[in-house]
């Protein structure tokens, strides 16, 4: 499936149906959880099984919000989001992980993502972080 590139003008924010979320998860359980999730709130959901595959999939200038694990097969999320940050992808970046290593979100937050979740962690959290990143409260 070829994502649809989504193109605003200065100062226009995206309207709620244009909301994308990708979810790049080594995990298929997660990946089927979190895009359940986030369709019953009326997000579009497109899901990866590794960076790899985003990256080939995925134009740089698509829009949307990236919900990530850091522990996957191939490139894992800290690579992935240095390439990211290499080639100034304009999507803001939603860590997730399992890891209970303390450091993790103080990395993840200095490296710029727009957030960091411990698996589990409370919907409801998931889903205001994704609206305030599409609000531009937070990149």
């Amino acid at each position: 499936m070829q994502i649809e590139e989504l193109k605003l003008k200065p100062g226009e924010e995206l309207s709620f149906d244009k909301k994308l979320v990708f979810i790049v998860d080594d995990d298929k359980s997660v990946r089927r959880a979190l895009k359940f999730l986030l369709e019953t709130y009326g997000f579009a959901v497109e899901t990866y099984s590794c960076a790899e595959k985003f990256f080939s999939t995925v134009p740089n200038s698509a829009l949307g919000c990236l919900i990530m694990d850091i522990h996957m097969p191939g490139l894992n999320g800290w690579q992935a989001l240095q390439i990211l940050i290499k080639t100034r992808a304009n999507r803001p970046v939603i860590i997730i992980t399992a890891d209970r290593n303390s450091d993790f979100k103080e990395q993840a937050l200095k490296a710029g993502t727009a957030g960091f979740l411990q698996k589990p962690f409370n919907d409801n959290e998931l889903v205001d972080l994704i609206n305030l990143t599409f609000e531009g409260r937070i990149r």
